[in-house]
């Protein structure tokens, strides 16, 4: 009964995903039905037998260059946060513990205006934005891990503190790069990618953080039983012959990975990395073979329906989405603890 329940529970998010990614991508100033959205996109896949063409031009420039390319790259980012808050909880054996909360956003919010601004860099080529926002994860979370050591180990409350006090500095420094922007224009683009925006999506725009986030979760899921054991503490793990550090240093760095691609082509988006995980283990347990995949459909699900508010509440205007996650978020977390106590 309870595998029945797990499948259930699974095939109906994955038709919900499915059905988001569908309704979205036809919603916005222009509104298009999802019968002509479905045949517009069969047809660019499966071409003009199976689907004969019956839309203007308008309408399939609008579906295949700019809302499906956008809902895509949110769903890409939603999954990543989710995954990204999985490997984080993890990590600190905590399940208040996100992205945000250790630093590693800042960090890697930090590095990416510098990029937007001065050009720091540049020689980095293309994925500069991608590369710089990672540099910074990973800066941010080396120097939480380290200072969070105590005689070889991890101290939980020493790394949740640190994490406070290193994400302070860095959005310290991001507020000295953003006063010190060359023009208005720049200063004005880094607010809003900072407060986070899928408004700049590009097909190019999805390989990189589709890649990282396939290579990542397989191979958390991987190493799914690991997981589970690092949760019952460093002390027992390491009696049942896991290598913790070595574990630590992969969390860090695949936390790292996908936190910095992410940012990169969504600036910062909070809550998703804290929630999803969260709600996963209400529905289905501890078992991180079910959480992984359950968040990141989630993760995907929430920044897709975020995103459709954020551009279409106060249309044309459109609002980032770090401040709509925050405060339709942060009630629900608010509520979810209490009736959980």
């Amino acid at each position: 009964m309870k595998k029945i329940s797990l499948k259930v529970i699974f095939i109906g998010l994955i038709l919900i995903l499915f059905l988001s990614i569908m309704i979205a991508i036809g919603l916005g100033p222009v509104k298009i039905s999802l019968g002509k959205t479905f045949h517009i996109i069969g047809n660019q896949i499966f071409g003009d037998k199976l689907f004969p063409h019956d839309w203007t031009l308008i309408e399939q420039n609008t579906i295949i260059l700019l809302r499906l390319p956008r809902v895509l790259l949110g769903a890409i980012v939603g999954a990543s946060l989710a995954i990204c808050g999985v490997s984080m909880q993890v990590l600190v054996r905590n399940q208040l513990a996100d992205p945000f909360i250790l630093g590693v956003s800042s960090g890697a919010s930090t590095f990416a205006t510098l990029d937007m601004l001065f050009g720091v860099f540049a020689f980095l080529g293309t994925y500069r934005l991608s590369l710089s926002a990672f540099i910074g994860a990973v800066v941010t979370i080396v120097l939480v891990y380290m200072l969070s050591r105590i005689r070889g180990k991890i101290n939980m409350t020493q790394l949740l503190l640190s994490g406070v006090a290193i994400s302070m500095i860095m959005d310290g420094i991001t507020k000295m790069i953003t006063l010190s922007a060359p023009n208005a224009l720049g200063l004005h683009n880094a607010e809003f990618w900072m407060s986070g925006s899928l408004a700049g999506a590009k097909w190019e725009y999805l390989t990189l953080p589709l890649i990282t986030i396939i290579v990542c979760m397989f191979i958390l899921m991987i190493h799914y039983r690991t997981l589970n054991v690092l949760l019952l503490g460093e002390n027992t793990a390491g009696t049942l012959g896991v290598h913790v550090e070595r574990m630590q240093k992969l969390l860090i760095l695949i936390s790292s990975l996908l936190a910095g691609v992410t940012i990169a082509v969504s600036g910062t988006i909070g809550f998703v990395g804290l929630m999803c995980p969260h709600f996963a283990r209400l529905l289905v347990g501890s078992d991180h073979r079910k959480v992984l995949p359950l968040s990141a459909i989630l993760g995907a699900i929430l920044v897709i329906w975020t995103d459709v508010i954020a551009r279409m509440l106060f249309a044309p205007e459109e609002l980032p989405i770090g401040i709509l996650t925050a405060i339709i978020g942060g009630p629900i977390f608010i509520l979810l603890l209490r009736k959980k106590q």
